[in-house]
Parts: structure tokens; C-alpha cells; sequence
């Protein structure tokens, strides 16, 4: 039987669906901890399309869109595809196979009993979401993951569920056929809290966003409607920063201890305003975001070169793939 030997503890796999031009939550929940993943592993970082049409696959004409928009944003904040596997998850047929084979193993009962399966059938109710590519997306997960051997895979607190499970349907098939697969570790990633426009949590579907690709005026608009402490009804309302979606969010992220302090006190005595909280921030979000939108432009104007730098990251990242199958294969008598 195949064994684990080929198990590299230092290989990374990380995947986002493509939703379109992604937003500063993306960039500081996910893409920086990307960007300190490959400056020490091996990391493969992949577009996940067909992941995309467990909820979208009634409306899939957006899809190459949104690959070129997410792949060109990876590209602008410094995801280097000379240091990291880059590429759609569609191209690698292996992926699909593997995840045949891994639904035959798959206990119903875990699939249902998933919390995140649970919570999303409650909270969306414009899509027909009771299909099996819904309910079986942990097991295309697992294989997205196992076939690479990662030893480690990024996730927030609200996928760790999925890769248990994960983790589950790879220590039935090792019981089942022999060790084959190593146990994918969890790298929690403690994202920073990130709001939006309207003090919500910052996300497309909220419509209040501020994006990697927004120009320097948009950003100051965006910004300078943002609500703050809602209780602060008037310039000489005393106010309370750790509420306010803009000190939360982007004096945090952006601002100096310094500049963090003066705005601090200025709230709680009423020395300064709203707008004089927001204004002494708004330059350090468009400085931190104008080389990233400069770069993007750049892609998008040359969009065969994004295309070109996937299809280089695919064909790397199926040569690994074809090498798992191979075991997989000989495990379950398929060779």
C-alpha cells in the first residue's frame, strides 16, 4: 500500500471561491496570511471554481469574470506564482475523480450533521440549495486538500468544521484501503475584525464594501459616510471608539499609536468629530491601496498573462496530483 512517506509538512493548500473583485475583509482575513504562508512553505492557492457553483450554478455565466477579477487582485497584493502554485481548481480532473471516489466512502450521516450546512440552509432562501453538490462540499474539499498532501491548511473559526470532517473522511479511507493519506493540520488564522460601511461585517452581499480596485475618491466617499458610534449624536456627544466601525476597523488596521491615541481621546472627550476621525485616515487606506490597484489595472489590461500564469500553476499542480492518483488508484485495486 501507498504510504504517507511522500506527506510534506510544510506544504500549504488555500482556496476562495470567485465572487468578483474581492474587498479589504479578502485582504486581511485571508491574502495577508497568504502572503506570510509563502515566504516559509510550500503553498498551492487555488481559484475554486467548481466550489463556486455549489450555490451559483443556476447563474454561471459570471464565472470567468470573476476568476480573472479574484486571480488579478491575488496577483496584485504580491501572491507570487514564482513561489506558489497558482491555478483553478477545474483543470485539475483529478480533483473531480478523487472526489468520486471519496463520496463512495463518505457516511451520510456526517454530511448532514455539518453545521455550516445546517446554518446556510436556514439563512439563504432566494437559491435552491437541497442538492448533493451543496451537501457533499466537504467531500470535494477533502479532496481539493488531500490530493496535494498538505500538511496544513489556513481556515477561520467557521470552516474549522469542514476540515474535522476533513480530517475524518481521510482516517476512513487510510482504515479502509491502508495509509495513503496524511491528516491535514488546521492553522487557525486569526483574522482581524473588519467592518464595512454600514458597521456590518464588510461582504458583497452587503453591498457596503470598499474594494482592492476602488479608486482614491471612491474610498473617500465610501469613507466618509461610514457610521460611527451610533449613540454620538452631536459634535459635543462624548463617544465611544471601541464601538465605532471606523477606529475598530481602519484606525486599527492603518493608523499609528499616535494617531490611534489622538483619535481615541478626541471621541471620548468630544474633541474631535466624526469626520475629523475619518479624514485622518482616509489617506493611509488609499496610500495602502493605490500600488494594489495600479498593479491590477496592469492585469486586467493583459488578461491572457493572468490567464497564462494559471495554466503554468495547473500544470504543476497536476503533475502532484496525477502522483497521488496513482496511489489512490493502486489502493482501491484500480491500477
Amino acid at each position: 500500500m501507498a504510504k504517507t512517506g511522500s506527506y510534506r509538512p510544510m506544504r500549504v493548500l488555500s482556496g476562495m471561491r470567485p465572487s468578483g473583485k474581492l474587498h479589504l475583509g479578502h485582504f486581511h482575513g485571508v491574502l495577508e496570511n497568504w502572503l506570510k504562508l509563502q515566504e516559509t512553505c510550500e503553498c498551492y492557492f487555488f481559484v475554486a471554481d467548481w466550489h463556486a457553483l455549489t450555490t451559483e450554478y443556476e447563474n454561471p455565466g459570471g464565472l470567468k469574470k470573476n476568476i480573472l477579477d479574484m486571480a488579478a487582485d491575488w496577483l496584485s497584493v504580491g501572491i507570487d506564482p514564482s513561489r506558489s502554485v497558482i491555478f483553478r481548481q477545474s483543470e485539475i480532473k483529478e480533483h473531480a475523480e478523487l472526489h468520486v471516489l471519496l463520496s463512495m466512502l463518505t457516511p451520510l450521516a456526517w454530511l448532514e450533521r455539518n453545521p455550516t450546512y445546517k446554518e446556510q440552509l436556514e439563512e439563504v432562501r432566494d437559491r435552491e440549495l437541497h442538492t448533493y453538490g451543496f451537501l457533499g462540499y466537504p467531500v470535494l474539499q477533502t479532496s481539493d486538500i488531500i490530493i496535494y498532501r498538505a500538511g496544513k491548511v489556513p481556515v477561520g473559526i467557521d470552516q474549522a468544521p469542514h476540515l474535522e470532517l476533513a480530517r475524518e473522511i481521510t482516517r476512513r479511507f487510510n482504515y479502509l484501503y491502508g495509509e495513503t493519506f496524511p491528516e491535514p493540520q488546521t492553522i487557525l488564522t486569526q483574522s482581524p475584525k473588519v467592518l464595512g460601511v454600514d458597521g456590518r461585517k464588510m461582504s458583497k452581499s452587503y453591498d457596503n464594501a470598499i474594494y482592492l480596485s476602488d479608486p482614491p475618491e471612491v474610498i473617500e466617499k465610501k469613507m466618509l459616510t461610514m457610521m460611527t458610534d451610533p449613540a454620538r449624536k452631536r459634535r459635543t456627544d462624548p463617544g465611544n471608539p471601541g464601538i465605532c466601525p471606523v477606529y475598530v476597523t481602519f484606525h486599527t488596521l492603518y493608523s499609528n499609536e499616535p494617531v490611534k491615541e489622538w483619535v481615541r481621546r478626541g471621541c471620548e472627550s468630544a474633541g474631535i468629530g466624526c469626520i475629523e476621525c475619518k479624514k485622518s485616515v482616509i489617506p493611509e487606506v488609499v496610500k495602502r491601496l493605490t500600488p494594489v490597484r495600479e498593479k491590477r489595472e496592469g492585469f486586467l489590461k493583459d488578461p491572457d498573462r493572468v490567464s497564462s500564469i494559471l495554466k503554468k500553476g495547473g500544470e504543476k499542480a497536476r503533475e502532484a496530483a496525477m502522483e497521488t492518483m496513482l496511489d489512490v488508484r493502486k489502493a482501491l485495486s484500480l491500477d
